[in-house]
């Protein structure tokens, strides 16, 4: 049973640690850079940790930047206020996502959303195709197969098939609706957890609307962003460099945000 709740915590937190660090603050936002061949390592190890639940640098960037510009209006490719329940948005998310993706997104897309967006179209079809997915699967359920110990256990399995849209949906859902806010913005984000011990800094979604492009979503002394402390330490050994010096936005989508 042990080995169950350990990997399924490990596979929690790593797969949420790439989803915020590179997907989220680095291919939607730039809030800082790196070479190329960092940048075509963190795709390999994006798809290593997030395994079955793999998003696109690309797919993800450029829908994220959408959510910023469009955030609580009926082209807001995520909100509570225009979808009815938690599964509606996650199903439009989905459809949006794969859709800018596959590269068969209805309207075209202003530069403002994919200029500066990370783009590996060879290994993102091998990462996303259905082999892959499956066969990531089988590796999880042959792991609760040889360590489960308890029934109850291998409900965890749906969670890890689907990591990255839970992921996605306790922020675009829950933290549109509860929680407290630092900072009046034009849409209804909100700080979800005054200590966010589950989601990586994520969860500080008002700060972040506020300004977009700035790497600790963290502000008050009890506002704790895990993610920036790996960001702070890869910066100082050179893996990345911030972009960014205090009160200097880096992309047009911050002013659209705030």
């Amino acid at each position: 049973m042990t080995a169950c709740i350990v990997f399924f915590i490990l596979h929690w937190y790593s797969s949420l640690f790439f989803q915020t660090f590179f997907l989220h603050r680095y291919a939607a936002h730039a809030a800082f850079t790196m070479s190329k061949p960092m940048e075509k390592l963190f795709f390999v190890l994006t798809w290593l940790f997030q395994g079955s639940n793999y998003l696109s640098a690309y797919g993800y960037g450029v829908m994220h930047r959408m959510h910023h510009a469009f955030a609580d209006t009926e082209k807001d490719p995520h909100s509570p206020k225009y979808d009815e329940s938690l599964f509606k948005m996650m199903w439009r998310t989905k459809t949006i996502y794969s859709d800018i993706t596959n590269g068969t997104y209805k309207e075209p897309i202003d530069e403002t959303f994919t200029k500066g967006v990370p783009k590996w179209d060879a290994f993102d079809k091998l990462a996303r195709s259905r082999v892959s997915r499956i066969l990531w699967g089988i590796l999880y359920v042959a792991f609760y197969y040889h360590y489960a110990t308890e029934w109850w256990l291998y409900l965890l399995l749906p969670i890890h098939f689907l990591m990255s849209p839970i992921h996605g949906a306790i922020i675009n859902w829950f933290a549109h609706i509860y929680g407290y806010t630092n900072h009046k913005v034009n849409d209804t984000s909100k700080n979800l957890l005054p200590f966010d011990f589950l989601m990586m800094g994520e969860s500080y979604h008002n700060n972040h609307h506020h300004n977009g492009s700035k790497a600790n979503f963290g502000e008050k002394w009890h506002e704790v962003d895990p993610t920036y402390i790996f960001i702070w330490i890869f910066d100082k050994i050179g893996i990345i460099k911030l972009r960014r010096a205090k009160g200097i936005k880096v992309n047009k989508l911050d002013k659209q945000a705030a």
